[in-house]
């Protein structure tokens, strides 16, 4: 199918509250235009050059996400351009995250990342490491951040019981952060997973955004 309809398809399949952005990667202008055209408007790359690049190219009223690793020496380039960057993963890059924020006099969302695949390869926080996070002294000085949620990835597999279980895990510690820390802040509200083989478990285990790349633009070669 075209990229369209992949997009109308997908949307067709999710609920009105969960939020698609595609995931634009290593994907041509000419691939992302399509998506574009077709009406969708929110994408997520991984890499701050290739953002930067894209950002530059494609219509300004684009919702550009950050979903991949995030170098704190990348983050001046990226805090301008995004509405949201899935992946923090420690004290360090969102203090760096704020630092920049706080020079443009503007306030950046984010998720913390967590932990929940079985492969080490995969970054993130465990549940305890984000409570040290979220108590220290340092995070609370930085008032131009905002948590609005968590973002995880589950293990590569068929194990469709494994990523159930995985995706379960994090939507208990999103639940256990916003009783603790976000019980009043409304605008901790986002769980991110869900991917293109697994979109529909995690959004039937609390998911509010999706990830898809290969289910829109197709396999890259």
């Amino acid at each position: 199918m075209a990229v369209s309809e992949n997009i109308n398809h997908i949307n067709s399949v999710i609920p009105a509250h969960v939020k698609l952005i595609a995931v634009s990667k290593n994907q041509s202008i000419e691939k992302i235009s399509e998506a574009y055209n077709a009406g969708h408007k929110i994408f997520g790359e991984n890499k701050a050059q290739e953002l930067i690049s894209k950002h530059s190219l494609l219509p300004s009223d684009i919702e550009w996400h950050f979903i991949g690793h995030l170098q704190t020496n990348k983050v001046k380039y990226i805090v301008p351009l995004v509405k949201l960057i899935h992946s923090v993963e420690s004290t360090k890059l969102l203090k760096e995250i704020n630092k920049e924020a706080h020079k443009r006099n503007i306030v950046v969302n984010c998720l913390l990342q967590f932990h929940i695949a079985t492969e080490e390869s995969k970054y993130g926080l465990d549940y305890e490491e984000a409570v040290s996070l979220l108590n220290s002294h340092d995070y609370k000085q930085l008032n131009n951040i905002r948590i609005c949620g968590v973002m995880g990835m589950a293990t590569f597999t068929d194990n469709a019981d494994i990523i159930r279980q995985e995706f379960k895990e994090l939507k208990a510690i999103f639940d256990m952060l916003k009783e603790r820390f976000y019980a009043t802040d409304e605008s901790f509200k986002e769980i991110s997973m869900g991917m293109s083989d697994d979109y529909l478990l995690g959004i039937k285990e609390g998911s509010t955004m999706i990830r898809v790349g290969t289910a829109i633009f197709g396999k890259r070669v």
